[in-house]
């Protein structure tokens, strides 16, 4: 291998082999690192006009990739954090790079010299309670999509998933006999967790299966949440799931202003965990039921909000207008001895 072709050939590895079969690591998580490396490649050949093909390890220093970093916010309007992601992206494929051929590894400290930019730390967002309860009443119950997509936003609170975790769900992944009834999900990493159902959830689920899973026996591989596309069935993309949470947003936010204009899916999870911080559940259990890898991921919901601290606030008010209670002891010189040990 020349000198030259290293930089595909390792992608190639990097993206095919090390990623998904070494780390095992998720096809999202997959198409984020590819997705770094070829804007990389469409930088390096819109502002630096050198061809694709001939993109090498000693054309890639820390300046060009520092550049990089900086044409991300301000051509492509990134986030701090997509930066960070990004940079973060190709530091792990050059020290790939640099374990497959040590040649490369001046290339790697090169790189390690670009510092991630500190973005500001911001509000955790999340849907008031009141705010939930009109956002799934938007949908028309009275149709068959309506249905299911009051299913989809109660499944997605219900169980604080991920929405790739729900789009991949199978039938199988559903347990309703058992003594408490849960779905199964698989989260990063290949890792599954078991989330228990509350009844109400149930009810739905069961109302949809009348829908979307009729009739009779199923095939435990067919997907719970599908499109048909010209006859054909098939996973339903996250594309399809933001069309309508927006659309129901747009129609909530009418009747109550806290709904804000944007809903994600992965605010219901925000939404769910907050709710269940407040509640009182200890910030352990909640990193179990969200299948966090570490309690540091979960310490987010540990910011106390407004409601929490004006509850705190109101415990700790002294009534000024209020009879003091007197102590025991007050003019009781026997029992204030005898509370003293004397």
């Amino acid at each position: 291998m020349s000198q030259d072709d290293r930089f595909f050939c390792y992608v190639r590895d990097f993206l095919l082999i090390y990623l998904p079969k070494n780390r095992c690591f998720s096809g999202n998580t997959v198409k984020s690192y590819r997705e770094s490396i070829t804007l990389l490649c469409a930088f390096v050949s819109t502002e630096k006009k050198i061809a694709i093909s001939e993109i090498t390890f000693d054309c890639l220093n820390h300046i060009l990739i520092g550049e990089f970093i900086v044409w991300l916010g301000e051509k492509r309007n990134c986030a701090t954090s997509t930066q960070n992601q990004r940079l973060a992206a190709l530091k792990s494929f050059f020290k790939y790079a640099a374990q497959r051929d040590i040649s490369l590894m001046a290339a790697y400290v090169e790189l390690s010299k670009v510092p991630l930019k500190k973005a500001p730390a911001l509000p955790m967002r999340y849907l008031s309670e009141s705010a939930l309860e009109v956002l799934l009443r938007q949908p028309n119950v009275k149709t068959r999509l309506g249905i299911r997509d009051q299913f989809f936003m109660v499944l997605l609170y219900d169980t604080g998933a991920r929405i790739q975790e729900i789009l991949d769900l199978r039938l199988m992944d559903l347990h309703l006999s058992d003594t408490v009834p849960s779905i199964y999900l698989t989260g990063k990493g290949q890792k599954t967790r078991a989330v228990p159902l509350l009844s109400k959830t149930v009810r739905h689920l069961e109302s949809y299966m009348g829908y979307f899973h009729n009739p009779k026996p199923h095939d435990v591989q067919e997907l719970l949440f599908y499109t048909v596309i010209k006859g054909n069935s098939g996973k339903m993309s996250p594309d399809n799931v933001a069309s309508f949470l927006n659309r129901y947003a747009r129609s909530a936010r009418q009747i109550c202003p806290e709904v804000p204009e944007r809903v994600n899916p992965h605010l219901f999870r925000h939404t769910r965990a907050m709710h269940l911080y407040q509640a009182g559940m200890p910030l352990s259990y909640i990193k179990d039921f969200l299948g966090h890898a570490s309690v540091n991921t979960t310490d987010i919901y540990a910011s106390a909000d407004l409601k929490m601290m004006k509850q705190a606030l109101e415990k700790t008010y002294v009534n000024e207008d209020a009879p003091r209670e007197m102590p025991l002891w007050q003019d009781n010189e026997i029992l204030l001895m005898q509370l003293s040990g004397l």
